[in-house]
């Protein structure tokens, strides 16, 4: 039985379905390389502050990247004894070095240790996501490009109303992703602070250099309260929140997208490669890729309004009840990520049914605003 790192004080070993109930590793292994990253880094302050020397670093440093190695090959298996990626990466150090792998825990808690891995993988993470959104806006405006000699009719109450050029429709999309990318750039800003040094809630006793860590690792700047800085997720809930609106911008073209490939629309055709058959019908082809974005769109708002509702109780500093962070945080990078790499190719391999549109636009009625705006320029109360 490997001995917890706050098993101090303890007399009894942890029941089974404890540890089956608070271990997070199943999860949480995705921040492996943000905490051997942040230990590496850690380890350096602590050099530079007296707590280890040269040899002492060196061999820490080396070992960490060694276990990181081992991870991204395979060959480092976790279990649920090892609690968290954090323990786990710690049991393997002391396995590799022995005692002085206990030094690395000096000035650092695991409150501000995973406060500083979540924040490194979630700015990793918008980054890939800037560039997704940034891919997808490109596919809608060299669709709109194509687009601009092709009439169709727009609508409101999904009735028509007057003409618009199809361009104009790839456009509005590319406002709202517009958007979503100015809210990312946003929620990055406040995700890049570092909380090394916040220690469990009160800061640490060793004279630990922030500033030139958070250069280190390409932070803004540092937190200026330790008790707020190990007990804040308004940044993973602000990106929840942009990730809700991305996916919502994603969720209203899928629908388009669904409707105007109807038979009773038949404006474009959906690429095959990007549909599927119906299991008993073989004339169908289905649009289930848009409908499952449409649909996985409800994953990102419950992971948003379920951290919200962690957090509307909790007292200063840390509770384990912010463990809860995580999995709406993986499964909403997930989805995301996921829904956009679909999307973009999809747009991409649109086929436009132009003869269709143009019938559509012709529609005599369409152009009564015009006519009523006429009258009106020839004395006619409207």
């Amino acid at each position: 039985m490997k001995k917890k790192l706050w098993g101090g004080r303890f007399q009894k070993p942890t029941a089974a379905g404890v540890e089956e109930f608070t271990a997070s590793i199943r999860f949480d292994w995705r921040l492996y390389r943000y905490d051997i990253q942040g230990s590496i880094a850690h380890c350096q302050a602590l050099s530079r502050a007296g707590i280890l020397n040269a040899s002492e670093k060196i061999r820490i440093i080396r070992a960490l990247r060694q276990i990181q190695k081992e991870i991204e090959s395979g060959k480092m298996q976790f279990s649920r004894q090892d609690e968290d990626i954090h323990t786990a990466i710690e049991n393997r150090l002391a396995e590799k070095l022995g005692k002085v792998a206990g030094k690395l825990r000096t000035a650092r808690s695991r409150n501000d240790q995973v406060a500083l891995d979540v924040r490194l993988y979630l700015r990793d993470q918008i980054q890939l996501i800037q560039k997704k959104v940034r891919q997808l806006r490109e596919a809608l405006l060299f669709r709109a490009r194509q687009s601009v000699d092709i009439p169709m009719p727009g609508y409101t109450h999904l009735q028509r109303a007057q003409p618009i050029l199809l361009a104009h429709w790839f456009l509005a999309y590319t406002e709202m992703f517009g958007r979503d990318q100015d809210r990312l750039r946003e929620v990055l800003a406040r995700v890049n602070v570092l909380p090394a040094g916040s220690g469990a809630l009160a800061g640490v006793n060793f004279r630990m250099d922030r500033d030139r860590m958070a250069r280190q690792l390409g932070f803004e700047r540092v937190s200026q309260n330790s008790l707020d800085a190990v007990s804040d997720r308004d940044f993973i809930i602000e990106f929840l929140s942009g990730g809700s609106l991305l996916m919502m911008h994603c969720s209203r073209l899928t629908e388009e997208l669904i409707l105007w490939s109807s038979q009773e629309f038949h404006f474009l055709d959906l690429p095959e490669d990007f549909c599927t058959g119906s299991s008993l019908m073989p004339q169908k082809k289905n649009p289930d890729v848009l409908e499952l974005i449409r649909g996985k769109t409800g994953r990102v708002y419950g992971g948003l309004f379920g951290l919200l509702t962690v957090m509307k109780g909790l007292p200063l500093a840390y509770n384990r009840d912010l463990q809860e962070d995580k999995e709406p945080l993986f499964d909403g990078v997930q989805t995301l990520q996921d829904s956009l790499a679909m999307l973009t190719p999809l747009l991409k391999g649109l086929k436009i049914r132009r003869e269709h549109l143009r019938k559509a636009a012709q529609d005599s009625f369409l152009l009564s605003s015009e006519l009523a705006d006429y009258l009106g320029e020839k004395g006619v109360a409207f």
